[in-house]
């Protein structure tokens, strides 16, 4: 499933003593906007734009010919180095989530109409048949080939524009690229600081209104990922069921949560743990924070109260025309 995410970042003072000029590339790959600004050369930023549509190709769930569409078809597929090392990961991660995260829901995914946006509501009956096939624990990689259980289909778009970022900040580095900032679709990727030694802002988006952000972190060398009900939804009778599927009822997470914004090191758990977390809510997302030391995040509630870690908090900053009741989370 692709994540339609909405974060605006800052692309400011590209200019400055020791910095090469800026190089840029504007496409649309993974099913969003994305667009690319490295201080290095030409070739870079069109080597980094062509390992994202490579990716593309061998990821998407929508795409027959794809390795991931191939092993939706048929059950088991060959794997590209890549497609395999970013599975392991995931499945690494949908494990450490407890299931939070997990990439077989691509079913009950098409079953709502997320995917060809013929939304609609199933009956409990076939709710209940599709979490039958709905486990992570039933996929298995080996030896670079991977294997479905019986019914089921996955789809790595929870991960896939984390792992991308990640991807590309490999290649800046190989071609000692110092900075840049890379929003792949609204996962960004902040590498090194500004020429005037400050770190990058990244705004997160407001829900009520996608083309404002209700507030920016102060980030260097991480990758920040958000994930939000207002991404993609529907309403019915006066109820908005969300993109962001809960694996344990089958049904559109409804837990109070309006987005959740990660920030780590990692492109691909940034990306993970914004879903994930989305799925515990807040009291889920706090315990598991708290057994884990390598992430932040920023998570807005119905009730517009926003719940910072301490680590997110001294990067954050909120803009003059919010007022959100924010509440600091303590290790």
């Amino acid at each position: 499933m692709k994540k339609v995410i909405c974060i605006l970042f800052c692309l400011m003072l590209f200019s400055g003593c020791g910095y090469s000029n800026v190089a840029s590339e504007s496409f649309e790959s993974m099913d969003t906007f994305m667009k690319i600004d490295i201080y290095g050369s030409a070739d870079t930023a069109a080597e980094i734009r062509a390992e994202i549509e490579n990716l593309d190709s061998l990821l998407s769930a929508q795409d027959d010919s794809s390795e991931i569409g191939r092993l939706n078809k048929i059950g088991s597929a060959e794997f590209s180095e890549d497609t395999a090392d970013l599975l392991s990961q995931a499945l690494e991660l949908c494990k450490d989530t407890d299931g939070a995260l997990d990439i077989s829901v691509y079913p009950l995914v098409e079953a709502w109409g997320f995917i060809d946006k013929n939304y609609r509501i199933p009956g409990e009956s076939e709710i209940d048949d599709l979490l039958k096939n709905t486990d992570y624990r039933k996929i298995t990689l080996s030896g670079g080939r991977a294997y479905l259980g019986s019914g089921m289909k996955l789809d790595l778009g929870a991960v896939a524009k984390g792992y991308a970022a990640d991807k590309a900040v490999e290649l800046m580095k190989q071609n000692n690229v110092r900075a840049g900032i890379l929003n792949l679709g609204g996962t960004v990727a902040a590498v090194g600081e500004k020429p005037n030694g400050e770190k990058w802002r990244v705004g997160i988006c407001d829900p009520e209104n996608t083309a404002a952000y209700f507030g920016s972190v102060s980030v260097s060398g991480k990758v920040v990922a958000t994930s939000g009900s207002y991404e993609r939804y529907f309403e019915q009778d006066g109820k908005r069921y969300c993109h962001i599927i809960d694996p344990k009822t089958g049904c559109p997470t409804d837990n109070g949560t309006v987005s959740v914004t990660v920030i780590s090191d990692s492109g691909t758990k940034s990306d993970a743990l914004s879903t994930a977390l989305f799925v515990m809510g807040i009291d889920g997302a706090k315990e598991y924070w708290r057994s884990h030391t390598d992430f932040e995040f920023i998570l807005l509630d119905e009730e517009n109260t926003l719940w910072l870690t301490e680590g997110a908090e001294a990067a954050f900053r909120m803009n003059k025309d919010y007022e959100y009741n924010m509440k600091v989370i303590k290790a």
